[in-house]
């Protein structure tokens, strides 16, 4: 269920062009997750029925970029971090609506347990290659996440060059086919980092800046809003709608308070 204030900001949604969300992981049930950058499953399945219902179209990164016929008045590219096993619910879920999405695969650590560690992460092995080769068969963007997931700003120039390089090798050669998209490991990026991305064949890449999508007009520094554990259908409508994390219900109404005081000066002015 979407709140009346939501439904209100929805309405005039979609004007500046598309958005991406950025999930990682999906756990069961209803109860919120204690890892904020995890969803559960019950507020993903309501996450995705609101943006239907909204006139939300899901497009893959690839699509976004290409734009054409595929890049409706409203369209989100839903995006994928990191590749835990857990994320299959979330592709049957997608599937099961008829929507897409890019998965961003650190592809040292396919079929394995993650090569880092963060403190709340799912526990157990990411998602492994005969399950990557089905979700690519379903219609997912499968892109790269560098191999070791190393924060990349921090490398030398060999060390950053493999970390982007290698992890494009190795999921084509996964694959079969070209690997076109990148995620930047903690959305840390420099300018290093995006010639490194480009130079390596990638036409595109995203961070973890907010705003929309395509704000900064440069393929490699690709905007993307930050799903959190506490996030509802409500709150994922507001942030796609507005392109924003400042989405409190207080803030919103100064906003629109301000909006209304500045039409009625204008009308009022024109009077004069």
């Amino acid at each position: 269920m979407i709140d009346p204030l939501s439904q209100w900001i929805s309405r005039s949604s979609g004007l500046h062009g598309p958005v991406m969300l950025m999930y990682h992981a999906i756990t069961p049930g209803r109860e919120v997750p204690a890892w904020p950058w995890a969803v559960s499953a019950a507020r993903f399945d309501a996450q995705l029925d609101a943006l239907l219902s909204a006139g939300w179209h899901t497009v893959t990164q690839s699509e976004m970029l290409a734009g054409g016929p595929a890049l409706q008045p409203r369209s989100v590219a839903i995006t994928f971090d990191d590749g835990y096993a857990d994320n299959l619910y979330a592709m049957e879920s997608l599937r099961s609506r008829g929507m897409r999405g890019t998965w961003f695969i650190a592809s040292g650590s396919i079929g394995r347990t993650p090569q880092w560690t963060e403190e709340g992460q799912p526990r157990g092995r990411m998602l492994d290659n005969g399950e990557l080769r089905a979700m690519q068969q379903m219609g997912i963007e499968i892109g790269a996440h560098s191999v070791s997931h190393r924060r990349l700003t921090l490398l030398d120039t060999d060390e950053l060059r493999a970390e982007v390089s290698d992890s494009r090798a190795m999921l084509e050669d996964l694959l079969g086919q070209p690997v076109s998209s990148f995620a930047y490991p903690y959305g840390e990026y420099d300018e290093r980092c995006t010639e490194a991305v480009r130079s390596a064949g990638y036409a595109s890449a995203c961070t973890t800046r907010t705003g929309w999508a395509m704000r900064d007009g440069n393929p490699y520094t690709l905007r993307r809003l930050t799903v959190f554990n506490t996030d509802t259908a409500s709150t994922l409508i507001r942030k796609v709608s507005l392109g924003s994390h400042e989405i409190a219900s207080s803030t919103l109404l100064k906003q629109i308070g301000r909006n209304l005081a500045g039409r009625v000066s204008a009308r009022h002015g024109k009077a004069e």
